[in-house]
């Protein structure tokens, strides 16, 4: 895909606090049909989990699957399926828990975010995991990331390049100045992290959240 072919698939967002992003999730899903959502783990998820938990959307009908989360018991505070399930224990969503060597179902809509390295999900620049990119690779992989972040020492299961960019549309939402940088060179191509592989594969609508902090 050419540098002008992946601009005019990515529009950046006016506004990107947890508002303005959780109403554009539920946009896609009152309007757009949007019935699987994949989100991402960590805590930058947690407010705008708050705000669309909260909106009169068709819950019932509507299933939130994990992007990625850690090799931890549920209730374990390091468990991302267990940080979804507290933000919507009140509704009536299904929540999709990630299984290794499994095929999930399909996502609608797939939000991810970045981290300062430019890993998506948990695929990481560096990391001891299946080959991506394998058509006979399952969709749902373990990866170890390499150096093992202290901070959150453990193995992750996290959804393969495959599975990210075969959806309707993706929205990514970063914090920060150096990471606005990281996506500008990701959209020239400047780099191969995984955030700039995601956005040369994808061909679908990109739409980048990014606010100062």
């Amino acid at each position: 895909m050419s540098d002008a072919a992946i601009s005019a698939n990515i529009t950046w967002a006016d506004c990107a606090d947890a508002a303005a992003v959780a109403a554009h999730l539920a946009a896609a899903i009152e309007r757009q049909g949007v019935r699987l959502l994949a989100v991402p783990g960590g805590s930058t998820p947690v407010a705008i989990f708050d705000k669309l938990s909260t909106m009169d959307l068709p819950w019932s009908d509507l299933s939130l699957m994990l992007t990625d989360d850690r090799i931890v018991a549920k209730d374990h505070e390091a468990s991302n399926f267990g940080k979804l399930t507290k933000a919507f224990a009140d509704s009536d969503a299904k929540l999709i828990d990630l299984t290794e060597g499994t095929t999930p179902p399909r996502a609608d809509l797939v939000w991810v975010g970045m981290g300062a390295d430019g890993h998506i999900a948990s695929l990481f620049p560096t990391m001891k995991a299946p080959v991506q990119g394998d058509e006979a690779s399952p969709l749902v992989v373990r990866t170890v990331p390499d150096p093992l972040p202290p901070e959150a020492p453990f193995e992750r299961l996290s959804l393969n390049m495959a599975a990210l960019i075969d959806t309707d549309a993706i929205i990514i939402v970063v914090r920060g100045a150096d990471k606005k940088t990281i996506l500008e060179q990701a959209i020239k191509e400047e780099h191969d992290l995984p955030v700039a592989k995601l956005i040369k594969a994808a061909s679908c609508p990109i739409t980048i959240f990014w606010s100062e902090s």
